[in-house]
């Protein structure tokens, strides 16, 4: 008993010195101010008047109202439009795209508005495609050589629990590296996108790839992202999903999001690294997504619509300090916050959300921790005060 006790004594020391050592170095970062931050001429206009927002959405059945288009202009200068955008409309979400596109920057011609790719998932919404269904693949059993197959049975791989059927793309097939990258680019080119926002570019335990090594993986998804950079141009942004731990890929990303998909990556430990994360961002000269979704929404279905779950607005309002808060705590020059709770228009992008449009002003430095174990932090903005605990899921902030 006494030797388990010494051991458990020893494995706690050694957890709190890591933990530790996270909020120093993301203290270091946290240095970084505007002076030292050059933008690049292609990224979104940044500033710390208000809360820098980013808005990533789409509508399955129509393009935009103009007054949608307003509302939304009125609150960002950075977007993505999501994968199935105005689908049942045009029958292309390229062409859904290059609707937006246009409207958007008709209205504000600066705003960057960017176009979704998946990199794994073979979505059917975008004419590159279009082919790959059921049907399409006994049409052409060519199309099968891109697909990911299942290491123990040799079948191809199927996605059914999501908006829609789908395959799975094989990243380790130089052949279809050089296809997808082609897709990509023209998808950008045919939509007059400033950009492309990169689905599925996380390559981790926990990220549900079919394969035997993730290693290689990580090496193709870089190849993949080198390529596109290149082809691209020089003057588009390249948006990675839930890659910024992701080394191969890294070096070719302009901007990273943090998703937050599932409840692995929203406890108090991993916040705290994705606060150093952040600020490691920034000291390379790249753009953060800090995305958080209001919880109790139910089901979400891209292909069906808004969620139709009771309450949800008034859920959204009540709980958006917290997720502000975490955000606000780790916030970088170019650093943006997303809060909706969907990816469809209706899920809260199009909800007013004023504490979001209130004086914020450059923070005064980097965050605090009250002891070096807790969870705890407080933050001094110019005209706001943070303090959030990551285990209580409690936060406040006082604007003033």
């Amino acid at each position: 008993m006494r030797d388990e006790i010494l051991i458990r004594n020893h494995s706690n020391r050694i957890r709190i010195t890591i933990l530790c050592l996270f909020t120093v170095i993301a203290c270091a970062y946290g240095q970084q101010n505007d002076t030292s931050f050059k933008g690049k001429s292609y990224f979104p206009k940044f500033s710390w008047d208000t809360t820098p927002m980013y808005y990533h959405f789409g509508d399955i059945d129509r393009v935009l109202e103009p007054e949608e288009i307003q509302f939304i202009s009125d609150r960002t200068d950075f977007i993505c439009m999501e994968k199935s955008h105005a689908y049942n409309q045009l029958g292309d979400q390229v062409l859904g795209t290059k609707h937006e596109v246009e409207a958007f920057h008709k209205v504000k011609p600066d705003v960057k508005v960017l176009f979704y790719y998946n990199s794994y998932v073979v979505w059917p919404f975008s004419q590159f495609n279009k082919e790959f269904t059921r049907e399409g693949i006994v049409k052409n059993k060519e199309l099968t050589k891109f697909l990911a197959r299942d290491p123990q049975t040799g079948k191809l791989l199927e996605k059914t629990n999501g908006p829609a059927f789908s395959y799975y793309f094989d990243a380790l097939n130089p052949e279809f590296r050089e296809w997808w990258v082609a897709s990509a680019v023209e998808g950008v080119k045919i939509s007059g996108s400033d950009g492309i926002f990169v689905d599925r570019m996380n390559v981790d335990e926990n990220s549900d790839y079919h394969v035997d090594d993730l290693a290689e993986l990580a090496k193709a998804k870089g190849k993949m992202m080198a390529a596109l950079k290149e082809q691209m141009g020089p003057d588009k942004i390249l948006v990675g999903n839930n890659a910024a731990r992701t080394k191969e890929v890294f070096p070719h990303c302009d901007a990273f999001m943090f998703e937050h998909y599932n409840s692995s990556v929203t406890n108090k430990e991993n916040l705290l690294k994705e606060w150093s994360d952040m600020a490691r961002i920034a000291e390379a000269g790249k753009i953060s997504i800090y995305r958080f979704g209001a919880k109790g929404k139910g089901k979400n279905d891209i292909t069906k619509g808004a969620t139709k779950t009771g309450g949800i607005e008034k859920r959204s309002h009540d709980q958006l300090e917290f997720h502000h808060a975490c955000y606000l705590i780790g916030a970088q020059p170019y650093s943006y916050f997303q809060w909706n709770w969907g990816w469809n228009l209706a899920d809260g992008n199009l909800v007013d959300y004023p504490t979001l449009q209130k004086p914020l002003g450059k923070p005064k430095g980097a965050f605090k921790r009250e002891k070096p174990d807790g969870w705890v932090f407080t933050r001094e903005f110019q005209h706001a005060s943070v303090w959030v605990d990551t285990e209580a899921k409690t936060a406040k902030i006082t604007w003033h």
